[in-house]
């Protein structure tokens, strides 16, 4: 079994920034695939930035130019900096990692960018 446990959501204005952070109970030096996710109220859940195999990284086009993703290996840790965040950005956020074939989730983050 694979813990991740995320942090980092809260409040924020529109064109605010917001950091979240995913820790997994095991190492993600192996691990191919490693991201974020997000379901907004009504809608599907959606890729927003993943680690895709090696250094490949994967963003949403709506996330492009805003969201950075990034992963210490000595903390087994993946982050998401969100910048210039939107209203539309509002969503619960997951994090997913592939450890030896199957996927773990984290309990997920509320992010909410409101004036």
């Amino acid at each position: 079994q694979v813990q991740l446990v995320e942090s980092g959501g809260g409040l924020v204005q529109p064109g605010g920034s917001l950091s979240l952070s995913c820790a997994a109970s095991r190492s993600i030096f192996m691990v191919n695939v490693m991201g974020w996710y997000r379901q907004a109220p009504g809608k599907e859940l959606e890729l927003v930035a993943a680690f895709t195999g090696g250094s490949s990284i994967n963003y949403a086009d709506s996330v492009k130019g805003r969201f950075t993703i990034s992963r210490d290996l000595g903390k087994n840790t993946v982050v998401l900096q969100m910048n210039s965040l939107k209203p539309e950005d509002t969503a619960v956020y997951y994090c997913k990692g592939r450890f030896s074939g199957s996927d773990y989730w984290g309990q997920g983050t509320q992010v909410t960018v409101s004036s």
